[in-house]
């Protein structure tokens, strides 16, 4: 079985006038990502809104997709459900429908101790007949740190993948170290695209980053060049996405900035389920506006009437207009350079 490797796309899910899945503009969506050259798909994230759907729902998403798809890139499927019971069911329905792995969230709700995060995915992975992997997000579950991820890699030969989603990169070295002795043909995907380039630098196999549903130009340019060693390019590139993630990620309830700009590209989205007041609603329209300024530099979309001037001060292909993060991502990446030469 091939390793998980390159920029799994979490696809929001659009929706008609009544909330229901637009299958029609969903199937769109997917063959457009493809077009785009993403290396993977991955519904049911937490762009994809999981929590937001029935467990019925979330079936019928990956039929969707598995259909549409047609072997043409591996899936990644998130599986979390509420209980081990569930999500072994939705693991034996992902496998029948040809996902090439599933994504299991660490226990939610409650927080777990790392022994009630390792017997939670034992019991899954050793009656999963489809290879998993786990999804390390501490601000939503129970982290899983690195011993855990090590004693279920000696003992589950199904647990095939880390996605981890913290953006500590101390934190991914020390998992890569401890690992890939053990398991080379283990894969570790970053969900923080905000540290992609370093992380990739650092060791990790690729990610599953938000931004590729809205420019998978970008993320997968972002990911081919950093493999190849065109360290400089690389890395302008993760300086113009960061003015982009930042203003999707941190303007908006989560994903609805995420869905403001994938209209811009285009396509219907529809609103989200989780209800907006009226302030929030009128700071989406300002957020649209700000982002059609942000793709319109990237060439997607053309500016707003009345120019950007008022919403973009200098080019954000420049570090210094990228502001404090731009500035940490370029002493992890001379860091990590550093490292390498030694």
């Amino acid at each position: 079985m091939s390793k998980l490797q390159g920029i799994f796309t979490p696809n929001l899910v659009p929706l008609d006038e009544n909330l229901e899945i637009n299958e029609g503009e969903l199937r769109r969506y997917i063959n457009w990502l493809i077009d785009k050259g993403v290396h993977g798909l991955y519904p049911n994230g937490s762009t994809g809104e999981f929590t937001r759907f029935t467990a019925e729902e979330r079936f019928r998403i990956i039929e969707i997709i598995t259909d549409e798809n047609r072997g043409r890139v591996p899936i990644l499927a998130g599986a979390a459900e509420a209980n081990t019971r569930e999500t072994i069911k939705a693991c034996e329905r992902y496998h029948e429908l040809g996902c090439r792995a599933v994504a299991i969230v660490s226990p939610f709700y409650f927080k777990l101790t790392p022994d009630g995060v390792y017997a939670y995915f034992k019991e899954i992975a050793d009656n999963s007949p489809i290879d998993v992997t786990l999804y390390n997000i501490p601000m939503f579950a129970s982290p899983i740190d690195v011993p855990t991820v090590q004693r279920l890699v000696e003992e589950c030969p199904r647990v095939a993948a880390i996605k981890d989603s913290s953006g500590d990169l101390p934190h991914m070295m020390r998992m890569i170290s401890a690992v890939k002795k053990i398991r080379p043909d283990f894969s570790f995907l970053t969900g923080w695209e905000a540290a992609l380039m370093p992380m990739l630098l650092i060791g990790a196999d690729g990610g599953t980053n938000a931004t590729s549903g809205i420019m998978p130009e970008i993320t997968k340019k972002l990911y081919d060049m950093t493999r190849a060693g065109d360290i400089d390019r690389a890395r302008d590139l993760q300086y113009r996405l960061l003015p982009i993630f930042d203003a999707m990620l941190y303007s908006a309830e989560f994903p609805e900035g995420f869905r403001a700009a994938l209209k811009l590209r285009g396509f219907n989205t529809g609103r989200g389920r989780q209800p907006q007041s009226e302030v929030q609603l009128e700071s989406l329209e300002e957020l649209s506006r700000k982002l059609q300024c942000l793709l319109s530099e990237e060439g997607f979309t053309d500016e707003p009437i009345g120019g950007c001037s008022t919403f973009i001060s200098g080019s954000s292909n420049s570090p210094a207009s990228s502001n404090i993060d731009a500035n940490e991502v370029a002493k992890i990446v001379k860091d990590v350079i550093s490292e390498m030469k030694l």
